[in-house]
């Protein structure tokens, strides 16, 4: 059996990142990044929100936690950014 490809997440802060499947990250980064691209900014909350509603019935993991670990990659990665003073936070593209 082949093992599938897996990419290490990367963290803003510098802590340790997780160990993904590389196809769900994929799955997951195009989302955020289409998604955002979409609205402009967009807060979490709603980006979670509308993955859950879009996503959740072809995706074989825990939405949630993917969107948080794939976005937390995204801000390191300086692909998307948490936009300065916004409550609850906002994102953009960066790039």
């Amino acid at each position: 059996m082949r093992t599938e490809e897996k990419i290490m997440t990367l963290h803003p802060k510098g802590k340790k990142g997780v160990n993904i499947l590389k196809r769900r990250y994929d799955i997951i980064k195009d989302f955020i990044l289409k998604t955002i691209a979409k609205y402009g900014e967009i807060s979490y909350e709603k980006l979670d929100d509308i993955a859950v509603k879009q996503i959740a019935d072809s995706f074989d993991g825990k939405i949630t936690w993917y969107i948080v670990t794939v976005k937390l990659d995204l801000e390191a990665r300086g692909i998307i950014e948490r936009i300065p003073k916004t409550s609850p936070h906002k994102l953009r593209l960066k790039i």
